[in-house]
């Protein structure tokens, strides 16, 4: 799953793919900002069928977060 989530974060939001660890922060260390992170969001409800919750989003601090949340959503 943290392939899949490199690759997003690489290829669609243009984040430099060494930059990118399970405990690198999207916003901190990666630089996103809040309309990166809803396309990324909107990324990974449209590849692994899903839908975040507006409540969950908070909870998307590092890379793992997501990664974590993608591993316990996307079953």
């Amino acid at each position: 799953m943290f392939e899949n989530v490199k690759n997003m974060l690489a290829t669609d939001l243009n984040v430099n793919a060494d930059d990118i660890t399970l405990e690198a922060e999207l916003i901190n260390d990666l630089g996103i900002n809040s309309l990166e992170l809803a396309d990324l969001i909107l990324l990974c409800e449209e590849r692994f069928g899903i839908e975040v919750n507006d409540d969950d989003i908070h909870k998307f601090i590092t890379v793992g977060d997501v990664v974590a949340y993608l591993e316990e959503t996307a079953k």
